[in-house]
């Protein structure tokens, strides 16, 4: 066996070993040669070498150069990472999204039971609501006609002929029968009284007046006012929720 394999190689090699027997196409088809065959197998010869190595770092240990080397690795600076943040509009304030929750006042009743309630922070103070005016039966009902008139007429600003509108209207519904002579408002209580059967009623509050009565103010260095009284206000050449802030010299009615 030993022979055959030694005449074989004799065979099959070169008749000369020297470089000068080889010719320019017997090199290069040489070079072609390893170069065609030898590449899959020292490919094949690395996947080898790598799964072997693979295996073994499994099984035994790290050695004391691939740990040099992994601190190395984990040592280095890791490249810098940037985040992008959403684009915000320029001068606008930032919403607080966090819900707000209401202040509560916390107390013990006398019972001994523990409550709260909330903290009012803001007040709406509520629209002044003036008492309406009642109708008195043992008053003369053509008064009330007498208020309506003059509530129709009346206009929103004072035109300074409160007595003059405050006549028209009396003298309208009937309840007088010929016109008031006295030009100052403060006279309108005396000729009343004296000439058309008016009667003072023991009233000093402007909103206890009932509806139709007639409403006299002034002093004697004033010119005074008058109106009559609605169900929801005064009227006398115009119309106002509130009374005059003149000193009220009675109220008077006719019964």
């Amino acid at each position: 066996m030993v022979f055959s394999t030694g005449a074989r190689a004799q065979a099959l090699a070169p008749s000369t070993l020297g470089g000068e027997s080889r010719t320019e196409g017997t090199t290069s088809d040489l070079v072609q040669v390893i170069t065609a065959k030898s590449t899959p197998a020292i490919a094949k010869k690395t996947r080898k070498l790598v799964k072997e190595s693979v295996r073994t770092s499994a099984e035994k240990p790290i050695s004391l150069a691939a740990q040099k080397a992994t601190q190395s690795i984990a040592k280095a600076p890791a490249r810098a990472t940037f985040t992008m943040e959403p684009v915000r509009p320029m001068n606008q304030p930032t919403v607080n999204q966090t819900a707000q929750h209401s202040s509560r006042f916390s107390f013990r009743t006398p019972q001994g039971k523990k409550e709260s309630v909330p903290v009012i922070t803001d007040y709406y103070p509520k629209r002044i609501v003036y008492p309406y005016a009642k109708v008195d039966k043992r008053i003369d009902s053509r008064l009330v006609q007498a208020a309506t008139v003059a509530q129709e007429r009346a206009h929103a600003h004072s035109r300074s002929r409160c007595w003059h509108y405050v006549k028209d209207a009396l003298l309208a519904s009937g309840v007088i029968d010929s016109r008031p002579k006295t030009e100052l408002a403060r006279d309108a209580a005396s000729e009343l009284v004296n000439n058309y059967g008016f009667k003072k009623l023991t009233i000093s509050d402007p909103f206890s007046a009932p509806v139709g009565s007639v409403l006299v103010y002034g002093t004697a260095r004033s010119v005074g006012h008058v109106e009559l009284r609605t169900k929801d206000g005064f009227v006398s050449d115009f119309r106002s929720p509130t009374p005059s802030k003149r000193p009220l010299m009675g109220v008077y009615a006719k019964l």
